[in-house]
């Protein structure tokens, strides 16, 4: 990548700065326009093809290698992500447990939790409904919805690279797998800081509701339960799979075959759309559009992120960002209106470029070198937090905050305008986020 971007110039950064603003401007000036998914297609085309065109014919030598490399992580991005959307689908949580603020605490934890093996979205989407079931009976639900969007959807998934896309994205570019667990202090200060808060908020409201409403609430208790357990089966196997991808990747390289992995990830897929009652996935109204959308929008992504990336490995030093605090508060401002898979990567490319160490794997390091101000180890520390983190600083941060607030107005719940929710996350994030900068960061 640094040879394909040493003598590119920064017009390059055109396509891919397109593809971001128009996934962040198109849905809120023509949302009707853009939902079909040929109009998507069009987009992701429109703009990938400049940079097919140099990496075919401009640049054939090294461009043709970079393309094939970023397909082959983009099959096992989309694979991994239609997997667990595809697995998380078939399980559905019922019963109706009290809408207390401990047991509304509990749900967010556990979704925190849950998020690391699921995926945000698979979390999201399958604690949503049961939290709606448990607070029918309040007047005062939407601080939970955006609690929700804000701790599971978002803040909860750092630690395992199945937790948030661009951790996966490190993952294939050569991030240990287990190395997001050293983020565990990071992740317990924030998400316990937000709980906190939420905590002390549901009890103000929870002291509004009507005698009445609590005595409902008691009354329509029904314990919690799952429909659709032999997921948990295929679950298992995608993260098998996960974890075992280097000896995965040397017999497929000894059968001429690189996508062993996927191939067991789409048969936990099949195996979940065969096995056990489809039930579950009626109850959850399982579409396969939301992952179409991310198969065709990524395509685009992929593509035109291939001249960026390597324009700001190569010369990332030009571009002045020295410290991790700055790493992880740009990297959050972008995630909170860009997609933060592709902000993840531009910003470990700038700090390849800026520390000159070769690899995502490199900037595991945790020895200081050539008078940088910290360790490689510090940066993609702030640059994993910073953009798992800040995807809930908006709707259109990150894939699951849309969807779970379509979910909850589907169930009568008013929930914030687009700028009504910024205002609940700068509230309530901006301090959170700038506490951990000073602790962890500075």
């Amino acid at each position: 990548m640094r040879e394909l971007g040493a003598d590119l110039s920064i017009a390059w950064l055109i396509p891919f700065a397109g593809m971001l603003l128009s996934l962040a401007v198109l849905p809120l000036i023509a949302p009707r326009w853009f939902h079909r998914d040929r109009n998507k297609v069009l987009v992701a085309v429109t703009w990938s093809l400049p940079v097919l065109i140099l990496l075919e014919v401009i640049r054939r030598e090294t461009g043709q290698h970079a393309l094939l490399e970023t397909a082959q992580e983009y099959v096992a991005f989309v694979v991994l992500l239609g997997s667990l959307f595809t697995i998380s689908g078939g399980m559905y949580l019922t019963g109706n447990l009290l809408g207390t603020p401990r047991t509304n605490v509990a749900f967010l934890a556990v979704g925190a939790v849950l998020a690391n093996f699921i995926g945000t979205t698979g979390a999201a989407c399958l604690l949503i409904r049961p939290i709606l079931r448990a607070n029918v009976e309040r007047r005062f639900v939407r601080h939970t919805v955006v609690f929700t969007i804000m701790v599971v959807a978002n803040v909860g998934g750092l630690l395992t690279p199945l937790g948030d896309p661009p951790l996966f994205l490190g993952f294939l570019g050569g991030v240990d797998f287990f190395w997001t667990l050293r983020l565990f202090p990071q992740w317990a200060l924030a998400v316990g800081l937000t709980l906190a808060i939420y905590y002390v908020i549901d009890r103000r409201y929870y002291a509004r509701e009507t005698p009445l409403s609590r005595v409902e609430d008691i009354e329509d208790y029904v314990p919690l339960g799952m429909a659709g357990k032999i997921n948990v089966l295929f679950l298992g196997g995608v993260i098998g799979a996960v974890l075992l991808s280097e000896p995965l990747y040397e017999i497929g390289a000894a059968i001429h075959f690189p996508f062993v992995r996927e191939l067991i990830m789409v048969a936990m897929a099949a195996l979940s759309l065969t096995v056990g009652s489809q039930l579950p996935r009626r109850w959850n109204q399982f579409t396969w559009a939301p992952i179409i959308e991310v198969a065709v929008l990524f395509a685009g992504i992929f593509t035109t992120m291939i001249p960026a990336l390597a324009i700001l490995e190569a010369r990332g030093e030009e571009f002045g960002l020295t410290l991790p605090w700055q790493y992880f508060w740009l990297t959050g401002v972008l995630s909170s209106f860009l997609d933060n898979a592709p902000t993840y990567l531009t910003f470990t490319s700038l700090a390849q470029g800026t520390l000159g160490v070769d690899g995502l794997g490199g900037l595991m390091s945790t020895t200081v070198t050539g008078g940088a101000a910290a360790a490689p180890a510090a940066f993609l520390a702030a640059i994993s937090c910073g953009a798992v983190f800040m995807g809930a600083n908006s709707y259109i941060g990150n894939a699951p905050n849309f969807m779970v607030k379509s979910i909850a107005e589907h169930t009568n719940v008013r929930m914030p305008s687009f700028f009504g929710y910024m205002g609940y996350s700068a509230a309530v994030l901006l301090p959170v986020f700038t506490i951990v900068t000073l602790v962890f960061f500075l």
